[in-house]
């Protein structure tokens, strides 16, 4: 796979290559239609399309996101649709086999509306953008489709089985990766440990990638 990212659009990191894994391995994706959500480069958005997706549709806020997108679609030999937009507000009335999303999940500050804190900042828990993705989620999953999303354990795991769950979607984590802290979140460890995310002296944590059925 080849990538086209522009100035200021967020690299690639192991937690995208690990979700894009999972959706390679999703029984829905040869011939579904797929919806990657907070695209960033579009590299899940092109692993999509390179694994057979009958279409696939990638949604950012950032121009520039779109633009790397449509161009990384071009060096790889695929279609992928290009949508600006808030989430899944960006695609009224679709639905869709498999929503796939590597969101914001630093926990910090409230996400800003633009520069690099954009690509990171998710609210205290680190949960704002991912809780607002699975409430909505099954209202543009067609019957059987499935949202795949990823993020760190210090979330809260339970919190996304959880929500999931009550959204009505049948949720399971499908990925674990167990390793040090990602640099974003080492930075803030002790900050984490104060506010409760992290257990002291913690310096560890699990990729995971959790799916939820319709």
């Amino acid at each position: 796979m080849r990538i086209a990212r522009l100035p200021g659009v967020f690299r690639p990191r192991s937690d995208t290559w690990l979700l894009a894994g999972a959706l390679r391995e999703r029984p829905e994706l040869p011939g579904g239609e797929v919806l990657d959500v907070c695209t960033g480069s579009g590299a899940l958005a092109i692993a999509a399309a390179l694994g057979g997706a009958r279409s696939v549709t990638a949604v950012d806020v950032s121009r520039r996101a779109l633009l790397s997108v449509r161009l990384g679609a071009r060096l790889n030999g695929v279609r992928v649709e290009a949508r600006r937009g808030s989430l899944l507000s960006a695609v009224p009335g679709r639905r869709f086999d498999v929503i796939v999303a590597n969101p914001p999940y630093l926990p910090g500050g409230a996400p800003p509306g633009r520069g690099a804190g954009r690509h990171t900042e998710a609210g205290a828990r680190g949960r704002v953008l991912l809780d607002r993705l699975i409430d909505a989620a099954p209202g543009h999953l067609r019957p059987g489709g499935v949202l795949l999303v990823t993020h760190s354990s210090v979330n809260g795991e339970a919190a996304t089985l959880a929500r999931m769950r009550a959204a009505g979607l049948g949720a399971e984590v499908v990925r674990r990766r167990h390793g040090a802290l990602g640099p974003l979140l080492a930075a803030r460890a002790p900050a984490l440990e104060a506010r409760g995310l992290l257990p002291p002296g913690a310096r560890d944590e699990d990729l995971l990638v959790v799916a939820g059925a319709r």
